[in-house]
């Protein structure tokens, strides 16, 4: 296999299960360095141990990203042990039950809006120093189809994806006439824990599982990828001619 991304430092959140889980081990075989961001030591070290398979040991980084100041923390250890960052795949998100909007409970709203909205403006902000380190910075964060389906119970998720999508969008007008490279990705529907909660009564061998969607991250993440600003779907036929 030719190592599409060789010689270059990605993070990923949510990389313990997943499309996180996912998108670690094919960054691992296309060459990258990674550091993996999860609240789950265990699932990390069980990921690590599959990405050892091609590479080097990841950097692995336990803990919760609603804890927002620890973020700029993060950035600095990272800052220190590699100088740069190349790759940025803001994946982490909970779902936080499907119920009517004004039902959703407070607690439930203020942490699906913060672990799939404010903690991802807060790693672009702590980390962009390292990013306009690297030569060709890509950033992907996954978005979800209900943004442009309104859909009766899906309150806090929805609206979390539909605000990251305006703060990439503006974030990447800002910086157009940059090296960097920033897009949202929609996975559609993909055998997750999350899409099982949302949908218990689906078959999830019906769905595409999470490794068939990797070379999307792949593709947005190389030095050549030609998008900017724009929400792909991870089934795109652009990514797999």
């Amino acid at each position: 296999m030719t190592q599409r991304l060789i010689h270059k430092i990605a993070l990923i959140t949510g990389a313990s299960r997943g499309i996180g889980a996912a998108v670690a081990k094919r960054f691992a075989r296309e060459g990258a360095q990674l550091i993996l961001v999860a609240r789950s030591v265990a699932d990390l070290e069980a990921i690590d141990d599959e990405v050892q398979k091609y590479g080097p040991p990841a950097v692995l980084v336990p803990f919760d990203l609603t804890d927002l100041p620890r973020i700029d923390d993060f950035a600095k250890s990272i800052a220190e042990r590699f100088g740069r960052l190349d790759i940025l795949v803001g994946n982490a998100a909970i779902l936080g039950g499907l119920a009517p909007m004004t039902h959703i409970l407070p607690r439930i709203w203020h942490q699906v809006i913060t672990t799939n909205l404010h903690a991802n403006w807060h790693l672009l902000r702590a980390f962009e120093p390292l990013l306009i380190k690297a030569r060709e910075a890509r950033i992907t964060f996954v978005t979800s189809g209900i943004t442009t389906h309104p859909t009766p119970y899906w309150g806090a998720y929805a609206v979390s994806k539909a605000a990251l999508e305006m703060m990439v969008k503006t974030y990447a007008a800002e910086v157009k006439h940059t090296s960097f490279k920033i897009n949202l990705l929609n996975p559609g529907s993909t055998r997750t824990a999350l899409r099982a909660e949302a949908m218990p009564g689906e078959d999830p061998l019906t769905l595409p599982a999470p490794d068939d969607i990797t070379e999307a991250f792949v593709c947005l993440s190389e030095s050549t990828c030609p998008w900017h600003g724009e929400v792909l779907q991870a089934r795109d036929k652009r990514f797999f001619k």
